[in-house]
């Protein structure tokens, strides 16, 4: 096994995802540390602190929301005197990989920018990773049996961030756009015309069933996508170009993380396209109908 001891910084979903894919693939010493209280997980020890979480990890991978991304590293800084690898999977700016990287390399850390290509859940810890930094080439090479899908981008880092980030204008903005296109369709009883009409110029094979996967994953992980939408907004202004577009997105995604807080988990989760827009005309004629009443 190439590392001893790994340390995860943020325990959510993908925190999560890895821990599970590095016990299987034989890891016996994972440490996480989270600022909230989380669930405990088998075969996890969980720290106090971000600080004794890494202290002795050969690898510490922070993987928090973007909003938290510098944070999360900074609390972890005095730790990183032993001078582990440091993955950041966070969804964050060029700009903000690149002050992490000083702020980790300043504390002996080896940083490593990591660019993640794809949604975790369906391979999790062997999801395509584009990686940035003096240190990439390196850790590949530390890694290897820990069955990642790894590939030096460049050896400076953002770049690698720079592709994530430009792609997330798409793909979480298809998550809004089929968001709030499906729903207004569905006010007026036309999502199916509508659905048929996108498959005549944009070509699926099942336009429904996308259309539902999209939607629940704004309504699941709006939130996480908010935040990473807003750090794809620093990365338009970086560029010198108004982020109009992704900062609209941000806006709806966190509006579908409201949503999804007020719906049955067998309809957020379900795969009933029709079920999951009445339950949200539902949900909105509700809301409307509370605040004419408080508006008399």
């Amino acid at each position: 096994m190439p590392f001893s001891s790994i340390a995860i910084i943020g325990f959510g979903e993908v925190g999560r995802i890895f821990a599970r894919d590095l016990r299987a693939g034989g890891l016996a010493r994972i440490t996480a540390y989270d600022v909230r209280t989380v669930p405990p997980e088998e075969g996890v020890r969980f720290a106090s602190s971000a600080v004794e979480a890494v202290s002795d990890a050969d690898l510490v991978i922070c993987s928090v929301t973007a909003g938290s991304a510098i944070e999360a590293l900074q609390a972890a800084l005095p730790g990183l005197g032993h001078a582990p690898f440091v993955l950041d999977v966070n969804s964050v700016s060029p700009g903000t990989k690149q002050q992490a990287e000083r702020a980790v390399r300043a504390a002996r850390g080896r940083y490593v920018e990591a660019a993640v290509m794809a949604s975790v859940p369906p391979k999790g810890l062997a999801t395509p990773m584009w990686l940035g930094g003096a240190d990439a080439a390196a850790f590949i090479v530390a890694a290897d049996g820990l069955g990642m899908d790894l590939r030096v981008y460049s050896d400076e880092v953002g770049g690698a961030s720079s592709v994530k980030m430009c792609r997330s204008i798409m793909i979480k903005g298809l998550e809004a756009l089929t968001t709030e296109c499906m729903q207004t369709a569905r006010h007026y009883g036309v999502e199916q015309q509508v659905m048929d009409s996108l498959g005549d110029t944009l070509p699926h094979e099942d336009w429904r069933k996308l259309a539902r996967y999209v939607i629940s994953r704004a309504l699941i992980h709006g939130k996480r996508r908010s935040e990473e939408v807003l750090e794809v907004a620093v990365t338009v202004r970086e560029a010198g170009i108004p982020p109009i577009m992704s900062t609209a997105i941000a806006e709806r995604q966190a509006l579908a993380a409201v949503q999804g807080t007020m719906l049955p988990a067998e309809i957020r989760n379900g795969t009933d396209l029709d079920a999951l827009l009445d339950a949200l005309l539902a949900q909105r004629q509700a809301l409307q109908a509370v605040s004419q009443q408080a508006a008399q």
